[in-house]
């Protein structure tokens, strides 16, 4: 990091802007004005650049019909209504995700429920509110729902979940094709085959086509054709040997964005093309009729939309070796409302967002306020050692498994969350307070 003051157009909101006094505003609004009404730290989300990433994925992929918003990223009641507004599909991971897209209003027909352990509860839900897609994990989900569906007298659609055992170039804690791993039924030792079979049987479920997902923050598009490439491949055995053709190939999400301002984002528009075409050629070379794709972006989407706007508490200077010193810098964040770079050692791109900084180049630690060593957010970064208490600080890219999977660890209470929009702002979530955890108590 060279330009202390810049903003790099890859890695901050289409909207985020510098003005004359150094103070950064999104969509129109000064960034220190958001912090001094609702607190910090305070999530930003850029609701122009989220709508504008949903139209991209959609015209990536041939029409919203085939995108489908992965919620586990980010959703709340307003994120759902814009992904409805959008016409994009919306996939959920839990009964509480469902719950909240269907008080939205979102349209039961174009949700799909993933998991790898689905509750009872969860599938009963399922069926009930007619959910368009359940994608099946494992045989005996696979059984319990067939079951729970006669029961409710209705016949429920289903994918199957596919291992093609891709090694996908990704943290390992993010990566989901290979063959050791919670997630879908193998090709290569015949459970996802037999899973086939078992769903053309079963009297209640409609198996109407595969899935698979190779990871998450992938950059190596080559992957993605190579997994559709191998799932197609069972797609002839159950023609052939089944009689049915499947219409559906959901090839998941995945796709890599810049965090930091030496990563490039994955080319969806690139990679959509090769995509398609290779699926279409695949299917052409094996006999059959090359299914609609389908895909499940979510970080892509949400995650380069939003900020995060921290206040700078303490600042301290450690000597680390006789000639070499490392200066910390405290925010009044960290773990709580982003667990990633603790979790899997994942790196952002922090700004001074109040004001220029211009002092010297310093090796720094911005660090949260957790009793916890690894409770950091950017771990070795050069930043200028003017950076000092009551500065406001912003990390882009905080969309995707910020909130999601933010905790009170310390008894922290989650930070608001606002959306703005051509100078206005709106609130999205509030603040969690202390009266809110004692609520909890019995």
């Amino acid at each position: 990091m060279s330009d202390f003051n810049g903003l790099p157009p890859h890695v901050w909101p289409r909207n985020a802007t510098r003005q004359e006094d150094g103070v950064v505003t999104l969509a129109g609004v000064p960034l220190p004005d958001i912090a001094e009404e609702y607190g910090t730290p305070v999530f930003i989300v850029d609701e122009d650049d989220f709508r504008t990433r949903c139209r991209d994925m959609a015209a990536a992929f041939g029409g919203p019909a085939n995108v489908h918003y992965a919620s586990k990223a980010f959703l709340t009641r307003t994120i759902a209504r814009w992904v409805d507004e959008e016409e994009l599909n919306l996939d959920v991971a839990s009964e509480n995700e469902l719950s909240v897209a269907l008080r939205a209003g979102f349209p039961a027909e174009r949700i799909t429920a993933h998991g790898n352990n689905k509750t009872p509860s969860f599938l009963r839900a399922c069926v009930r509110e007619g959910v368009g897609h359940v994608v099946l994990d494992n045989h005996g989900e696979l059984e319990l729902l067939d079951l729970i569906a006669r029961g409710a007298g209705k016949a429920q659609p289903v994918l199957i979940r596919v291992t093609p055992g891709v090694e996908a170039h990704t943290n390992e804690m993010i990566a989901t094709a290979h063959e050791d791993q919670k997630f879908g039924l193998s090709l290569a030792d015949g459970a996802a085959w037999a899973a086939a079979e078992a769903a053309v049987r079963a009297e209640n479920l409609e198996l109407i086509g595969l899935h698979c997902h190779i990871g998450s923050q992938v950059f190596d598009a080559v992957g993605f054709s190579l997994a559709a490439e191998r799932v197609l491949g069972l797609y002839k055995r159950i023609h052939d040997e089944l009689g049915v053709r499947l219409p559906k190939l959901d090839l998941g999400g995945g796709y890599g964005i810049a965090y930091t301002a030496d990563q490039r984002p994955l080319d969806v528009l690139s990679v959509a093309g090769e995509l398609l075409s290779a699926v279409s050629r695949t299917a052409e070379e094996m006999g059959i009729e090359a299914p609609t794709v389908l895909v499940e972006p979510g970080r892509a989407i949400v995650g380069p939309s939003t900020v995060t706007v921290y206040e700078v508490g303490f600042t301290k200077t450690i000597s680390v070796s006789d000639d070499a010193f490392r200066r910390y810098v405290a925010v009044d964040g960290g773990m709580s409302d982003n667990i990633r770079p603790a979790l899997y050692q994942a790196e952002y791109d922090g700004r001074v967002v109040n004001r220029f900084v211009d002092g010297v180049e310093t090796a720094t630690r911005i660090v949260g306020s957790h009793c916890e060593s690894g409770d950091i957010l950017i771990n070795d970064e050069l930043y200028p050692d003017d950076i000092t208490t009551g500065d406001l600080f912003a990390t882009a890219n905080t969309g995707a498994y910020g909130y999601a999977m933010a905790s009170n660890y310390n008894l922290f209470s989650r930070p608001a969350v606002v959306s703005v929009r051509a100078g206005e702002v709106t609130p999205m979530l509030r603040r969690e307070t202390v009266e809110d955890l004692l609520h909890l108590e019995a």
